[in-house]
């Protein structure tokens, strides 16, 4: 099976109605695609409330990927606002209930910044956050390029594969240390994960020039490149029961139509969406 959506349901102007409150996208977007990324939890760790209406909010097929609290993956400035790590990894897994509760938590995913480089101690990190994280799927996306580079290549992926990692697939800019290549090898067999950043690689190696967000994910994929991934996602398939697959291209609005065009690519037909809304005049 594979399945497509976006990161993040709020900025997706074009799949909502003008006029459509914050609170009823979710809604709406679970009428388009079968999955979503959701990015609130890496910037605080949700309180239940929330988690709980997202859940009720999508039809019953619905699966959520839930982005790793900052703190969790290094990304957080100065001191952690919890007691210790596990007191942080405790909150977050109470925050995943109700997913798990809906059987709607596809997996967790733990995403590295640019600066975490392969090296024994955090590779000791890697370890006992798979051990905390106990039996919920959990994907590991690396930002910086030693993890792959041609004499660790091979133990990066031995490592995933033993330790239960679900190997996140990145396209992203080719920009030197704070990149990592295309590397299509499942480490799961049940489960794969792919993200598409985007191929800006002056937006990527210069995310300090004004507002970042606004030029880092601004790239939208021309069909060509797309009929490249078809193949590629068919071949991870056969690897990889289920296929996520997450368009992250949306500085200028473009990855619910990528996701859209790429689900026609590849002939899919999802069904037990939300109903979407009546739009008289599309």
């Amino acid at each position: 099976m594979i399945y497509i959506g976006v990161t993040g349901w709020g900025d997706h102007d074009s799949l909502y109605a003008a006029g459509t409150s914050p609170r009823d996208k979710l809604k709406e977007y679970a009428g388009h695609f079968p999955i979503v990324e959701v990015d609130a939890s890496f910037y605080a760790i949700q309180p239940k409330r929330n988690v709980e209406r997202w859940v009720k909010e999508t039809p019953d097929s619905f699966q959520f990927i839930v982005k790793a609290y900052q703190g969790m993956t290094g990304h957080q400035r100065g001191e952690i606002p919890f007691e210790s790590r596990n007191d942080m990894f405790d909150a977050f897994h109470l925050s995943l209930e109700p997913y798990q509760q809906a059987d709607k938590l596809a997996m967790v995913l733990f995403q590295f910044p640019p600066w975490y480089d392969c090296k024994r101690e955090n590779v000791d990190y890697l370890r006992w956050c798979k051990q905390q994280m106990g039996d919920i799927p959990v994907a590991l996306e690396f930002r910086h390029q030693s993890w792959f580079s041609p004499q660790l290549h091979d133990q990066t992926l031995s490592f995933m594969k033993q330790e239960g990692w679900i190997h996140s697939i990145c396209d992203e800019p080719q920009a030197g240390s704070g990149s990592i290549p295309l590397v299509l090898h499942p480490t799961n067999q049940q489960k794969t994960l792919v993200r598409f950043h985007g191929r800006n690689v002056h937006g990527w190696t210069k995310p300090n020039e004004g507002n970042w967000r606004d030029v880092r994910y601004l790239y939208k994929y021309n069909k060509k490149e797309l009929e490249e991934w078809v193949d590629h996602i068919q071949q991870l398939n056969k690897e990889s029961e289920t296929i996520y697959v997450l368009f992250n291209n949306n500085s200028g609005g473009d990855a619910a139509d990528n996701a859209k065009q790429f689900i026609d690519m590849l002939g899919i037909e999802y069904l037990g969406l939300a109903p979407r809304q009546l739009d008289f005049f599309s």
